[in-house]
């Protein structure tokens, strides 16, 4: 098992158990389907080109845009609310840093066709439970639960003479990483201090949706993981409701994943001829991996066989090939050599490969096999057509 196999594993494992389906999609998209949903704007960071058919086209940078499109397309046909997950691999034309790379895999769980505050609970608890997964505790991470809602009904009373939310919610969503005064010289612009959004952040007063939310979340058990955190309103412009991100509790890296509800996003993608509530996150393996990798929760991956099968002579190959087989077949992983080699060097490489066992014909009845377990050195004999699972050779 390899890094990514692991990530993997434990992301579907825990989507499964909350009840998600696993989907997939293409990997070029119509480079109108991401400026239509993010506007042109957002062609510098794509890998996007031609195709032989003059269509421009581009590489994905995410999955939501085409899990809408592909929802939309068969809303009809499902049974709501739609749960589904996928582990798509993504590309970005953007300045590779510490958490961010140009390719990279990512966990998409989302909800669709849910309106209710049941529906944030669900997929907050299900990031919950996928971190947990990983070995990670309450300890390692926090989940900043905020309100676009509330964001908005701050813009709409401040800002009355704007009418551009998303360049305000940009402002916002960059504070923490900006300059200040650049900051306030930009909020000055929309004629509202910096004090008036440090102070709405620091009082933080929950919507009726976010005391639900966290109350339902409390219910199971997990509500140590989150926190009301108004500092957090993602810069996409198609959230419309609860949004959140996940960090590390020490501020080591980048956000770990980052989600929320976005009502629109379906209805916009298909021009308006399909409207549908959804919400959901993404979750990237770059930053998570770094994560692991620093709290010593990430393991060593090393494929080792589980059996040696050594050949003394060579006039036993290909007698030792029904050993070989025989143990593939009942799904035993082995390594043999594939040309001549001494005894001793293959032993040798039992050992560089970290095998649990050593097999071999027996040199005096090629219908016996002998196999050492390399970790108690204990040796035994058994019949070549008779051997099965080595390990209940050593059982007492």
């Amino acid at each position: 098992m390899g890094q990514l196999t692991y990530l993997f594993s434990k992301w579907r494992n825990t989507a499964r158990t909350y009840g998600f389906s696993e989907y997939d999609g293409p990997p070029l998209e119509p480079l109108e389907l991401y400026t239509r949903k993010s506007g042109q704007e957002i062609v510098g960071q794509l890998y996007n080109f031609e195709d032989k058919g003059e269509r421009s086209i581009s590489l994905r940078p995410e999955i939501t845009p085409t899990v809408a499109r592909m929802i939309a397309g068969h809303a009809r046909n499902y049974k709501k609310p739609m749960k589904w997950f996928s582990i798509p691999q993504l590309f970005r034309y953007e300045r590779q840093q510490k958490g961010r790379l140009r390719e990279h895999f990512q966990f998409n769980a989302d909800i669709f066709g849910e309106p209710g505050v049941g529906g944030e609970a669900e997929i907050i608890a299900l990031l919950i439970d996928t971190l947990r997964a990983f070995g990670l505790t309450e300890d390692d991470f926090r989940i900043r639960l905020s309100s676009r809602q509330a964001w908005q009904h701050f813009f709409d009373a401040r800002c009355s003479g704007s009418q551009d939310a998303d360049g305000f919610f940009q402002i916002i969503d960059k504070m923490e990483r900006a300059d200040r005064a650049g900051s306030e010289k930009k909020l000055g612009e929309f004629g509202v201090s910096i004090e008036e959004v440090e102070r709405f952040i620091r009082e933080g007063e929950p919507t009726e949706e976010l005391r639900e939310v966290c109350l339902n979340l409390e219910n199971r058990g997990l509500g140590g993981f989150v926190e009301i955190d108004y500092q957090v309103i993602r810069g996409l412009a198609y959230y419309t409701g609860t949004v959140f991100e996940a960090f590390d509790r020490k501020g080591e890296f980048r956000a770990i994943a980052g989600g929320g509800r976005y009502d629109r996003l379906v209805h916009q993608v298909t021009r308006g001829s399909v409207d549908l509530c959804s919400l959901g996150f993404g979750m990237g393996d770059v930053v998570l991996s770094e994560l692991l990798k620093a709290r010593g929760l990430m393991p060593e991956f090393f494929n080792s066989p589980d059996v040696y099968v050594a050949i003394e002579s060579e006039d036993y190959r290909l007698e030792t090939m029904q050993l070989v087989q025989n143990l593939r077949n009942r799904g035993m992983s082995v390594e043999y050599p594939l040309s001549k080699m001494k005894p001793n060097k293959q032993f040798k490489r039992a050992m560089e490969l970290k095998a649990s066992f050593f097999a071999q014909l027996d040199s005096q009845d090629p219908k016996q096999v002998r196999v050492k377990c390399l970790k108690s050195r204990e040796e035994k004999v058994v019949p070549l057509l008779n051997i099965d699972r080595l390990e209940d050779l050593f059982v007492d």
